[in-house]
């Protein structure tokens, strides 16, 4: 008999357990999504929610000074249409309210630009093994008293079967707490359905300036139109991935201009990010990003600025960074030490980011510092000979910080 209790409660238990997606969502955990906007590196973290309808706070923390007026902010309920709204400064948050789970959208505003931050309010429900593990200790409470009481009053036979159940039961609360380590968890409320994955979507990407002609110190915009390359449709199922939907790596031909960015999600499939170019000539363009249930990506592009150069300010001298070996080699790996110049505070989710890039553009590298203490240290393995142009960045209290070097490979 005690067999079989136990065999019944393994098949449950094998009934229960569901098929874990390969991005795990986890309710009650905080979003961040690093977002470049009014000319500001900003992450709008919008914080795990425990129940609905519940709060839902949203802070913005600021990496470079942000002199504009307050930010708006609205968050609105794909499937119920419910929109509550408010505004917020860097540095500060604020208190919305959320009448269900599932998918949402958050607008931010500044100015002129507007972001549309695709996101779920999940919260955790209890796993269905849970009650069989309750549930059969409960039962085993109930057993052993009955048993006891039953020998009590001179039934032995009855109160032995009683205590038999009892053993059964709690035998059966006690495997199941053994295997709950390796039974994946139940999907919280609100997070998408699990579908079963063919293949690794790919995306096409094409990139493009408004207006198509950019001109040198007049602002411009780089639009990328994202669509997948076997339906033609919007590419709309971008995974955060370190912190950002996508990086945007702006650079010009000879290197001396270098912009990493986070571009806003203004539309499926469109992602955008206002610039200014200090000097004419060709700019390439490199976006990183990742679709759900897929691997990393890029996709590139250029533009050529007209007009004539315009008088910026110089940049800050750094110490230039160490290499070991100081003459790398091509194929193998070369530990890169940057001093910062302030205390390192984590931005998008690293102490440090290293971007390479080949002097003719046809390659790119982005790596991120290893460990958190100082200096900060990267290993990096440049893939053929020739000269790279690199760019090491963290950030201090009140900015990012990029360091430029070049990097001549045997």
């Amino acid at each position: 008999m005690i067999r079989r209790i136990l065999c019944l409660a393994l098949l449950l238990v094998l009934a229960a357990a569901s098929p874990a997606a390969a991005h795990n969502v986890i309710a009650g955990s905080d979003l961040r999504v690093a977002q470049t906007i009014a000319g500001t590196e900003l992450t709008v973290v919008i914080q795990g929610t425990r129940r609905v309808p519940g709060p839902l706070r949203v802070s913005i923390v600021a990496y470079q000074p942000f002199a504009g007026p307050a930010l708006q902010v609205e968050v609105r309920s794909l499937a119920s249409g419910r929109a509550a709204s408010g505004t917020v400064r860097p540095g500060g948050a604020v208190q919305l309210r959320v009448d269900r789970t599932g998918p949402h959208e958050l607008t931010l505003r500044a100015g002129g630009e507007v972001a549309l931050i695709p996101f779920r309010v999940l919260v955790e429900r209890a796993a269905g093994w849970e009650f069989l593990i309750y549930g059969g200790l409960f039962l085993a409470g109930t057993l052993l008293i009955g048993g006891l009481l039953t020998g009590t009053l001179s039934r032995p036979s009855t109160g032995r079967y009683l205590v038999a159940g009892a053993a059964a039961a709690a035998a059966v609360a006690a495997t199941i707490v053994v295997l709950e380590p390796q039974l994946p968890a139940r999907q919280p409320d609100g997070a998408a359905p699990v579908e079963p994955v063919s293949g690794r979507p790919y995306a096409v990407g094409q990139v493009r300036t408004v207006p198509e002609q950019p001109v040198a110190g007049q602002e411009f915009t780089v639009r990328l139109d994202l669509v997948d390359g076997a339906t033609g449709r919007a590419v709309d199922d971008l995974a955060v991935h370190h912190e950002a939907l996508a990086h945007l790596v702006v650079t010009s031909q000879d290197g001396s201009s270098f912009r990493h960015v986070h571009p806003l999600r203004t539309a499926p499939g469109r992602l955008e990010t206002r610039l200014r170019a200090d000097g004419p000539g060709r700019y390439l363009v490199y976006a990183e990003f990742e679709r759900q249930d897929s691997g990393g990506q890029m996709v590139s592009g250029a533009f050529d600025v007209t007009g004539r150069a315009v008088t910026v300010a110089a940049p800050r001298q750094h110490a230039p960074p160490r290499l070991t070996p100081a003459a790398p080699t091509a194929g193998r790996p070369v530990s890169i030490e940057v001093d910062p110049a302030g205390v390192v505070r984590p931005w998008l989710g690293m102490p440090g980011h290293l971007i390479v890039r080949s002097l003719d553009g046809g390659f790119l590298g982005h790596v991120h510092a290893m460990g958190s203490g100082v200096p900060l240290r990267f290993t990096f393995s440049f893939p053929v000979a020739g000269r790279y142009l690199a760019w090491a960045q963290y950030a201090v209290e009140d900015r990012i910080v990029t360091v430029p070097f070049t990097v001549d490979v045997s």
